[in-house]
């Protein structure tokens, strides 16, 4: 099956439910005639199969390409409207698209891009004003045909291509709409942009569940986004590790604040260390906060914590989703014992079918049918799984290993601090020393100095453990998905 026939079969004739994007609202029986319509014209003009670019923020115009291209059986490429002319010249030549769909928000220019076709907004207006088709639905569509390919960050600095199918964005929606109980009184707040899986996972899922979103672009107005939850009644909010630290610690409104619609909230990205979650389930007790772990390679999402284990799990991400095999093990591929740490290991249908135009990472990273995710972890007795560290994240000081996470945890409990991130440097003496990069409310900038964390450090770590340099910030550094951006 095609994979925007599984999301808008069933909601297709609703003229009741809406897409809230800030001023804009889109109706499902609208959204399924414009899909229609964009698709057969791709179809025509460039059969399927072919690569396009789709460089947008998120909003209608988004919204609408992104549907019809994966419809029309041709494999999408989103990616960040503000992408340096180096990586989008990379990415073009890479996947030679047929066409490129760019907003007229987006900064990318039009001038680099050459001979290829552009679509924008002005056209498809132009092309629905003649035409309004009625989405029809292709049982026999191959659901292991390419959907999209979802760049991200590489080793080696330049961005790599993950290769997502028809069936694996149906097994992984299907999964996480059933772990999270979603139906179409979900309204979910979205502060991660659509090129990013995360957020494109929250735009799938509500989309076959035929709830409604809110599009905040935002998220540094921090008023803004409480404003929303409350305005539009949202009964969900999803945020990677920064945005819950800065809702918690960078202003007060935020934890004083009633949200009687608000029914959960979703944590992935990265880990978000126990403070911060402590902190969120003191505050709101009765909001459900859901700890997850995923991958790009896997669609998005792996794992996951219910709310009710937090007490007893906490730190946690818990087990795999409806469907995912999670196995942690060792440098022989047995499975650790309790307290022994090793890589995750993953098995499920929403494992991507492997690296763009890289046969070598490909192999490498997927195994056997497995995907190998870089990730080590330990098990406790109950198969519930704790991350420690990307296996490059370990630091080696004075011949031991050292995550960054112990001596984040520390630091993070201090209450004045937002954020902290730990890295290593080449030290003369050392050969690797660690320096901390600490992030405080400004309320506090002029009472506090490098020595008083340094001080709370040696009280609490060992003595290799300690960072060498404390470097005081007052600002979190963070890329458009929202998620940390480190110096190294």
């Amino acid at each position: 099956m095609n994979f925007i026939d599984f999301l808008l079969k069933d909601n297709n004739s609703k003229p009741e439910k809406l897409f809230l994007l800030g001023r804009e609202e889109l109706s499902y029986d609208e959204i399924a005639n414009k899909v229609a319509t964009l698709s057969e014209h791709l179809t025509g003009v460039i059969g399927m199969g072919k690569n396009i670019l789709l460089c947008s923020p998120n909003n209608i115009f988004f919204i609408i390409s992104y549907l019809s291209i994966i419809k029309s059986g041709n494999v999408c490429i989103p990616i960040d409207p503000s992408l340096s002319p180096d990586n989008l010249n990379y990415i073009i030549k890479e996947t030679s698209p047929s066409i490129i769909f760019n907003s007229a928000i987006s900064r990318i220019d039009i001038k680099i891009l050459g001979q290829i076709a552009i679509i924008d907004e002005d056209f498809i207006t132009d092309l629905l004003s003649k035409k309004y088709l009625v989405l029809d639905y292709h049982e026999n569509f191959d659901s292991n045909n390419l959907a999209e390919i979802i760049f991200t960050s590489g080793s080696t600095g330049k961005p790599k291509g993950v290769m997502l199918s028809h069936r694996n964005l149906i097994a992984n929606t299907k999964s996480i709409i059933e772990y999270l109980m979603l139906s179409e009184k979900d309204r979910m707040l979205v502060v991660m942009p659509f090129y990013y899986c995360y957020g494109l996972s929250l735009l799938h899922t509500h989309l076959k569940c035929g709830g409604s979103i809110v599009i905040n672009s935002s998220f540094i107005f921090l008023g803004g986004v409480i404003n929303d939850l409350l305005k539009y009644n949202c009964t969900g909010f999803a945020g990677v590790p920064t945005h819950f630290q800065i809702l918690l610690r960078k202003t007060k409104t935020f934890v004083t604040t009633k949200f009687p619609d608000l029914r959960y909230v979703t944590q992935a990205g990265g880990k978000l260390h126990n403070i911060f979650i402590e902190e969120f389930i003191n505050a709101f007790p009765t909001i459900k906060f859901y700890t997850m772990y995923g991958q790009t390679e896997a669609t998005a999402r792996l794992s996951y914590l219910p709310p009710e284990m937090l007490p007893n799990k906490l730190g946690s991400i818990g087990k795999g989703i409806p469907g995912v095999y999670l196995r942690v093990v060792n440098e022989n591929n047995q499975e650790v014992l309790t307290g022994e740490t090793g890589e995750i290991i993953v098995q499920g249908d929403n494992i991507m079918l492997g690296y763009y135009k890289d046969a070598q990472l490909t192999n490498a990273t997927l195994v056997d049918g497995m995907l190998k995710t870089g990730d080590l972890a330990t098990v406790d007795t109950d198969g519930f799984i704790y991350l420690v560290a990307r296996k490059k994240e370990i630091l080696k000081i004075r011949g031991k290993r050292v995550s960054p996470k112990e001596i984040e945890k520390v630091i993070l409990g201090i209450p004045y601090v937002v954020d902290c991130s730990i890295e290593g440097y080449d030290d003369i003496i050392l050969g690797e020393a660690m320096k901390a990069i600490v992030v405080i409310n400004k309320d506090y900038q002029n009472g506090v100095k490098e020595d008083d964390i340094l001080q709370i450090c040696t009280q609490e770590l060992e003595a290799y453990k300690v960072p060498s340099k404390i470097e005081i910030s007052f600002e979190i550094k963070m890329n458009n998905s929202g998620k940390k951006v480190k110096n190294n």
